[in-house]
């Protein structure tokens, strides 16, 4: 039935299934195997899957494509990880991830001029196929096979490991550190990684201060707003840079600073909440979701700050073969921390989220490339809980906002979450997150006071 297949760019050219038979195999080499029988064999089945796909359009009385260079890939990968060919399929799964760089001129594991972090990606795509959670559908595998515990300790042994891993490639001269900045998206994990880089330094002799840079934010009422009303906070320009800088430039002098407060019921700095001297040795801590903005911190030398990135960096694919998106696992995240504990419904996180995601790729990606390390916050068993939590808003989203065309992009995020929730087992059962997890920060219950 299939013969011919859509290149990349357009062109048909005849379909030879020899072809998936030598990418099988090969795959099949790097990890050690070398049987071309079996290779062929499952070459088969992606045929026949593939063909199948036609015979239910034409009972349908369509008429079908030729399938796409992307669709049969997209059957090998289904092919292998279902018969059970679970290291070869991740070897054709890397090899596949290998090529898409070069197609896009980008160099392999490294940033790339869209700074992208591809060497933390292959990593987090490489342990998603080690530990069976390279998928929603695996997810949901692990729930029905009463594996959702052992999958819990081990995303929580990643994070572990990715903070480790950071403490470990610190400056050996911590004397010489004098600004440490933990930036990164908003809801990306920043205040629960904050308090464990603490801890680390803590018994290396080293304490840090913190400044709380919310606390420079200018008068609400200096703030633009969006046509609907919402104050614009999430720019730099919202917070009183110069001020920032004066008072980091006094510290690190040996100065005594008074440190401003800003108060959001108001919408006002009123006061000052404490009032700040550095001890020999101290490190000035600043969490920011635009701590790599470089005029938020440009009185302090190069030399002298450590910038840490944090991002959920998910590499799990949907049942239509598409990676979950990064922006939209941490706007479910503050959906739930800002309704548990700022006083904020998910629907006006939902509207509001244009606004993050416009300053997040004008101020934060951009720079994403001057961090001097990056850590990967996302755990695949965390969807669960925020499917929990916010499943039964987002049917009511979608009917509200379907008739309001101005509001598209939040309809558009809104219809993709309701599809990633269809794809997710329920589970209720919060006991499994640890006390100490980067999840309590969201879902609440931490063992550590958050501010």
């Amino acid at each position: 039935m299939i013969e011919t297949i859509v290149k990349r760019d357009g062109r048909l050219v005849p379909f030879d299934p020899r072809k998936i038979t030598f990418a099988i195999v090969r795959a099949a080499v790097a990890v050690g195997g070398r049987d071309q029988e079996l290779a062929a064999r499952v070459a088969e089945s992606v045929v026949a899957e593939l063909e199948r796909r036609r015979e239910q359009a034409v009972a349908e009385n369509l008429c079908p494509p030729p399938p796409s260079v992307e669709e049969v890939q997209d059957t090998v990968e289904k092919m292998l990880i279902e018969g059970g060919h679970a290291k070869t399929a991740k070897a054709y799964i890397l090899y596949r991830y290998e090529h898409s760089l070069k197609r896009s001129k980008k160099e392999s594991l490294t940033y790339s001029s869209e700074n992208v972090p591809y060497r933390k990606l292959w990593e987090a795509l490489s342990w998603a196929l080690d530990k069976r959670c390279y998928s929603l559908s695996q997810l949901a595998q692990a729930v029905q096979e009463n594996r959702l515990p052992e999958l819990a300790a081990t995303c929580e042994n990643f994070y572990a490991r990715e903070i480790q891993a950071l403490i470990e490639n610190l400056p050996e001269n911590l004397d010489s550190l004098r600004l440490l900045i933990i930036a990164g998206p908003s809801s990306s994990g920043k205040t629960t990684t904050t308090i464990k880089i603490a801890q680390a330094l803590k018994e290396r002799g080293k304490r840090l201060v913190p400044i709380n840079a919310d606390n420079y934010f200018f008068d609400r009422d200096t703030h633009p707003k969006d046509p609907f009303g919402d104050y614009d906070f999430e720019m730099p320009q919202a917070l009183d840079l110069a001020l920032l800088n004066d008072h980091l430039r006094k510290l690190i002098a040996g100065n005594t600073v008074d440190i401003p407060r800003y108060n959001f019921k108001t919408g006002h700095r009123d006061g000052f909440c404490e009032t700040l001297r550095l001890a020999p040795g101290d490190i000035i801590l600043v969490d920011s979701l635009h701590g790599l903005y470089e005029p938020l911190s440009e009185s302090v030398p190069a030399e002298a700050k450590y910038k840490i990135y944090i991002e959920t960096l998910a590499q799990m694919k949907d049942s239509a073969g598409a990676f979950i998106r990064w922006t939209d696992v941490r706007m479910m995240r503050r959906m739930v921390r800002d309704m548990q504990f700022r006083g904020a419904s998910p629907r006006q996180t939902l509207l509001h989220w244009y606004l993050v995601r416009r300053s997040e790729l004008r101020y934060i990606v951009p720079r994403l490339r001057f961090a001097s390390a990056i850590v990967n916050s996302f755990m695949p068993y965390e969807l669960l809980f925020l499917k929990a939590r916010l499943a039964p808003y987002f049917p009511g989203f979608i009917e509200e906002l379907s008739s309001s065309p101005d509001r598209g992009d939040a309809l558009a995020r809104a219809e993709r979450i309701q599809n990633l929730f269809s794809q997710i087992p329920d589970w209720n059962d919060e006991s499994i997150v640890p006390p100490e997890s980067l999840l309590r920060e969201f879902i609440g219950g931490s063992s550590y006071q958050y501010q």
